[in-house]
């Protein structure tokens, strides 16, 4: 199936998710620039058809009277070999539309491929965006561990050193009790020995 200008204002192309793509507005300019240039040679190429047609007609026709003479049979090999440089003409445009098409396309593989290196680029740098991220999370959950490590420490120390104090102010305490239960007792003893007289009854 051949292509045509209206095959490439027409096309239309899926939309790449979770990737950059091209800029739509300056593929379609140059999509419309490759369109403008076709047509041209098309149109071209019609006009030379139309000239190679008018002019072989005109000397198909000037070949039929003068055959008769000889002199004219020398000159009639001169119009037969004027069309043959018009297949060259009629092709020219041809080629250049084949150019255009190859352009088209190695353009289009460019796009591709740099897309691609884009996409490769982009996930590249995520990767390494979350390798770092990782790293700097884990880094810092060490740190948070060493602080609270250290925080502990430091609180059982404390601990320690309350206990430590309970221990003696218990102690203390006892002592304390003990000491004024003695005397209690020491008293409470010696108003058992003194006499009943002395106390006044």
């Amino acid at each position: 199936m051949a292509l045509t200008p209206d095959d490439v204002v027409t096309k239309q192309f899926q939309h790449v998710r979770f990737k950059e793509g091209f800029d739509p507005d300056e593929v379609d300019d140059f999509l419309d620039e490759i369109v403008v240039e076709w047509r041209k040679a098309l149109a071209e190429n019609e006009e030379l058809k139309a000239k190679l047609a008018e002019y072989e007609s005109g000397a198909k026709a000037p070949a039929a009277a003068p055959a008769p003479a000889p002199e004219p049979e020398k000159k009639a090999p001169e119009p037969e070999k004027a069309p043959q440089p018009a297949p060259s003409l009629g092709g020219e445009p041809a080629a250049a539309s084949a150019g255009i098409i190859e352009l088209a396309q190695r353009l289009h593989d460019e796009h591709v491929a740099e897309g691609k290196a884009q996409r490769d680029k982009l996930i590249s740098e995520a990767q390494a965006q979350a390798a770092s991220i990782v790293s700097e999370a884990e880094a810092r959950g060490r740190e948070e561990m060493a602080r609270l490590e250290k925080d502990r420490t430091v609180l059982e120390g404390r601990i320690t050193e309350l206990r430590q104090f309970e221990r003696d102010y218990r102690a203390q305490l006892r002592g304390f009790i003990e000491g004024h239960l003695r005397d209690l007792d020491s008293t409470t003893a010696g108003s058992n020995s003194t006499p009943v007289s002395a106390v006044g009854l």
